[in-house]
């Protein structure tokens, strides 16, 4: 008999005696509530299974299934499962990795054809047969020997891969029935733990995310604690699909890509031109209107410019170089350099600064095929990037300023968000001095704005720390867009100087900034958010002028010249059609208004608009309907 001592973190220990002692075991003894929920432990902060065998002082946490941390065991654990089906369905199968991500789990394999939607009802009722099994999960460790033995005995070539590039002398295998898998865990208990999940989708995905390696198949399920949460989340992935930007952007007759013009290159349609258009409109005058100026520089630069920021070095991957006339020059993947140049093209005076440079700069930026979507990875965009150089003393009000910038844009998108501060990737350039500076400047701007955010360690520029934007759009997804980033370092590498009141030399801080982030991105991200149904001040086509008879028209081609006129966007429905499917075709293109015009609004010189979700107004003239359309865009709405 042994003597254990055991606790749950933050209160007393107690002694058991035992021959032996499982965390399951030892969390009854406490009496540990809801154990029936709890899917792992920590055993002194470490994430382990319930049967794992405790050591003679042991402080223990309990996982329980509705947290993140249990959940994520839960994911892990139906990704299991899911492998397990699908080798017992497709014979030959080699499975790769699967672990648990957002809301879900994936697991990729290699098969002689990919996964087809098609297959997976059949793998879901294969998995409903493993849960009803109730399997336990078993944990064993070995040798990596035999572990290498063992996988190739099953010519598992991917996890001989994985195995042969740890660097450890044990590994740990995690069985349930027929299926054993290379795994660090924890696991759920037993399969019959698994209450709510489904198969959602497949797609290709490269081994170990490298084009040049083999394209495997993946198969992406959603699980959860409860049916309830399942089917509430089920009905956000739908009203998700409905909302897709690529399927809209084509109803919209917004935006296409072509094989023929190249992946992640974007053709905007006149409606998508049109948006474009609003949003850069836009985003100039909120800039003049806060003391910033206009500049632009070259889309290819002489690569030795590169070569002197650092990007070269740290970024060239991302980059597309040329040769013109013998010389090297890189495509902008970031317009700073531009506006550097800009800077130090004259002697600045502290009574000069701040300088804030803004620009809708096209960069081109080096994306692999496989991640390219729609607007939301391409490789060409425009972002509304902005520079600001200032003295160390206007940091912390630049800042701010820029802050109350992004909080009143997204306030007119509608948009809640969540502020983050990314601190200092290992492949960065500049001093651990200058980066701790720049740190502490965001830090301070946000603690004296009183805003909460969180500490992203290592995902910082490599040339600077940065706050990110995170939007909530209308189905609770999160979207990076707005980033404010602090420099010391390009300032120092580009020589840039201001004589301050003491007569001498001092070094500027930069601000490297976006707020809508890439326009591609941000369109792509609203088309999603408001469903295609843009407000009025946003939307390509305003107001439709429909027409019920022939005899309408000549009225119809009047309210249309007058509304041109006066600068609504406008379009117009002519054809000898019913009135019911003029309708529909407009409201299909989501315009907010249409303007019908039968026999009783040719006698009475008005129009009748009908909202598209389908709400009449009363009958009206034309200067008023201009008049409601002016102070909507006004208002924003």
């Amino acid at each position: 008999m042994s003597t254990f001592s055991v606790g749950i973190i933050g209160k007393d220990f107690h002694r058991v005696e035992a021959e032996t002692l499982s965390a399951e075991e030892a969390l009854a003894h406490l009496k540990v509530g809801g154990l029936d929920r709890v899917v792992a432990v920590k055993i002194n902060g470490v994430p382990s299974d319930l049967s794992t065998e405790l050591g003679e002082k042991t402080e223990l946490e309990p996982i329980y299934l509705h947290s993140d941390e249990g959940l994520e065991v839960l994911r892990h654990s139906t990704s299991h499962v899911m492998a397990m089906a699908v080798r017992e369905l497709f014979p030959g199968v080699k499975v790769t990795i699967g672990p648990a991500i957002k809301d879900g789990f994936y697991y990729d394999f290699d098969y002689k054809r990919p996964f087809k939607e098609d297959d997976l009802p059949l793998v879901e009722e294969k998995m409903h047969e493993i849960i009803e099994a109730d399997l336990p999960f078993t944990r064993k460790e070995m040798p990596v020997s035999e572990a290498l033995a063992f996988f190739k005995a099953q010519s598992e070539d991917y996890k001989v891969e994985l195995i042969e590039d740890l660097d450890a002398e044990l590994v740990s295998l995690y069985t349930q029935g027929s299926f054993t898998d290379l795994c660090r865990g924890p696991h759920i208990p037993s399969t019959g733990m698994i209450k709510a999940f489904h198969l959602i989708k497949t797609a290709g995905a490269y081994w170990r995310g490298d084009e040049h390696r083999p394209m495997l198949s993946r198969i992406y399920g959603v699980g959860f604690s409860d049916q309830k949460q399942l089917k509430k989340h089920l009905h956000m992935l739908e009203e998700a699909r409905k909302r897709n930007h690529v399927k809209l952007g084509a109803q919209l007759e917004l935006f296409s890509t072509y094989e023929e013009v190249g992946a992640g290159m974007v053709v905007w349609h006149p409606n998508g031109a049109m948006l474009r258009h609003l949003l850069e409109e836009f985003e100039i005058a909120e800039h003049l209107k806060r003391g910033y100026e206009l500049a632009r520089g070259p889309e290819v630069l002489k690569t030795d410019l590169w070569k002197k920021s650092g990007h070269f070095d740290n970024y060239r991957e991302n980059m597309y170089f040329t040769e013109i006339d013998g010389q090297s020059y890189g495509m902008k993947p970031m317009n700073c350099l531009s506006h550097m140049l800009i800077y130090g093209s004259k002697i600045r005076s502290y009574r000069d600064l701040p300088r804030r440079y803004f620009e809708l700069g096209t960069v081109h930026r080096h994306e692999r095929s496989g991640v390219l979507h729609g607007l939301f990875r391409v490789r060409e965009f425009t972002q509304d990037d902005a520079h600001i150089l200032c003295t160390p003393e206007q940091l912390n009000d630049e800042i701010k300023g820029v802050l109350d910038f992004v909080r009143e844009v997204m306030g007119i998108f509608q948009f809640d968000y969540e502020l983050e501060i990314s601190t200092r990737p290992e492949k960065s350039i500049g001093s651990d001095e200058d980066w701790e500076l720049a740190t502490k400047a965001l830090v301070k701007a946000m603690d004296d704005l009183q805003l909460n955010y969180e500490i992203n360690e290592g995902d910082g520029a490599f040339y600077g720390p940065k706050i990110d934007v995170k939007l909530e759009d209308a189905l609770g997804r999160k979207w990076q867009c707005a980033t404010i980033q602090c420099d010391f370092t390009l300032p120092e590498k580009f020589d840039l100087t201001f004589i301050g009141n003491d007569g001498e030399k001092h070094r500027p801080v930069m601000i490297h900034r976006v707020i809508l982030g890439a326009l591609e991105r941000f369109i792509g991200v609203l088309i999603e958010h408001y469903a295609g149904a843009f407000p009025t001040w946003l939307s390509p086509v305003q107001a439709a002028v429909l027409t019920v008879t022939d005899r309408n028209i000549p009225f119809g081609e009047k309210v249309l010249k007058e509304l041109l006129a006066a600068g609504i966007r406008v379009d117009s429905d002519f054809r000898n059609e019913k009135l019911g499917l003029k309708v529909r075709e407009a409201q299909v293109k989501k315009i907010p208004y249409m303007l019908i015009i039968g026999d009783k609004e040719c006698d009475n010189k008005g129009v009748t608009p009908r909202k598209r979700n389908g709400q009449n107004l009363p009958l009206m003239g034309t200067d008023a309907f201009m008049d409601l359309i002016t102070e909507e865009c006004k208002q924003r709405r």
